[in-house]
């Protein structure tokens, strides 16, 4: 029987919540029944086990994160250079900054990556298709920049995200100043 497919987005998008809250210790299928408002064994005929409950977050995350089809569409048909690999960064950070729980949870997962082998390899597959993609689309919108660059600002956007989602070290500097800030030092 096919499972419903919008409660299942409801249950992942109540684990992100429980992640993002409890961090990793406190996720677990009664905290997230609990969350979703489901009733009890529901997380679980959805996600059998705790690392089928990963794997469902990881790809939640993919699909709250993900550009929509206009923006690419738009980015697509600009002019490239600096100023659209700058804009397409300040998009990335927008998204990242504006869904919170996402992020946060997303943290907690790498956090976890380092101390369970199964999460890291969900985990780090989701994230190497996310380079490779990001490489893909600077390929085709003719920007600036190759999988060094690329990979660079994957780097530094993890740790202004990190940053301004916690203890900011420059509150006062707004984060579009820090992205050209980086734009302009990586892509010289």
């Amino acid at each position: 029987m096919a499972k419903n497919e919008s409660r299942r987005r409801t249950i992942a998008d109540a684990g992100l919540t429980v992640l993002a809250r409890d961090g990793s210790r406190g996720l677990t299928h009664r905290a997230v029944d609990v969350a979703a408002a489901v009733p009890t064994g529901t997380t679980s005929n959805y996600f059998r086990s705790r690392d089928a409950l990963v794997a469902g977050l990881v790809e939640r995350i993919g699909e709250r994160l993900a550009p929509t089809p206009e923006d690419l569409e738009r980015r697509a048909s600009a002019t490239p250079g600096p100023a659209l690999f700058a804009d397409y960064v300040r998009d990335i950070v927008r998204r990242l900054s504006d869904d919170r729980d996402v992020t946060i949870a997303l943290f907690e997962l790498r956090l976890e990556s380092s101390r369970r082998p199964e999460v890291a390899a969900v985990l780090g597959a989701w994230q190497r298709a996310g380079l490779d993609g990001d490489v893909a689309f600077n390929a085709a919108a003719g920007l600036p920049g190759g999988r060094r660059e690329i990979a660079l600002f994957h780097y530094a956007i993890d740790g202004l995200l990190l940053d301004r989602l916690t203890s900011p070290i420059d509150p006062d500097t707004s984060t579009d100043d820090i992205v050209d800030a980086l734009v302009a030092g990586l892509l010289r």
